[in-house]
């Protein structure tokens, strides 16, 4: 196998599905290095050149899993813009990741390998969750009177939750994913919920 010395973007892909596979298909104490390179079709020097140890190379897919969720962390209230825009806004942001097979495919194995290693677990708390975005945006409104809003925190869980229940937790056991169609009308129920809950006029009619 002629390999470069060169670290390239589609050879570290490689080798990220490979341990995604192998580490979903074994788990974590049994997955073989040996066995990764081979599913990836490299050399064990370029895969330990890349990748220290096993415990590095399961970091580094969380690493790379909580990447893809870069977009929803840079999104945040805009003061007076339309609040139900800006919910269906970053709703999108988490759904559009949640869309895509190989995401699916490296929670599925981070979640599997977590429940069965709470060493594991403890080292990827907080890396994969990005509800305080949630959280923040309707602590913003609130403030901005665009909602009523009492607890944020548990407002944001509410609103993450009612995404992950249809778009993510039904997948993590048939590896699927929604389609655009769906996560669509995912989305729409979901903050049709939160405007239903939290919306001044909904909230003042209560009274």
């Amino acid at each position: 196998m002629n390999e470069c010395s060169t670290p390239n973007a589609s050879k570290y892909a490689q080798i990220i599905e490979a341990a995604v596979a192998e580490f979903q298909e074994k788990g974590f104490a049994a997955a073989s290095m040996d066995r990764i390179s081979a599913r990836a079709e490299v050399s064990k020097r370029t895969l330990y050149k890349y990748f220290e140890s096993k415990d590095n190379l399961f970091r580094s897919i969380v690493v790379e899993l909580s990447s893809r969720f870069a977009e929803v962390l840079e999104i945040r209230y805009e003061k007076g813009r339309d609040i139900r825009e800006q919910l269906t806004e970053l709703a999108w942001a988490e759904g559009r990741i949640l869309m895509h097979p190989d995401v699916i495919a490296m929670a599925r194995m981070v979640v599997s390998e977590t429940l069965r290693n709470p060493e594991l677990a403890a080292k990827v708390q907080g890396k994969l969750d990005k509800t305080q975005t949630f959280i923040a945006m309707l602590k913003d409104a609130a403030e901005d009177g665009q909602l009523q809003v009492d607890d944020p925190e548990r407002a944001g869980i509410e609103f993450v939750g009612l995404i992950k229940a249809r778009a993510f937790w039904p997948l993590m056991f048939t590896g699927g994913t929604l389609s655009e169609s769906e996560m669509a009308q995912t989305i729409e129920n979901s903050v049709e919920m939160m405007i239903s809950r939290y919306g001044v006029s909904s909230a003042s009619s209560g009274d």
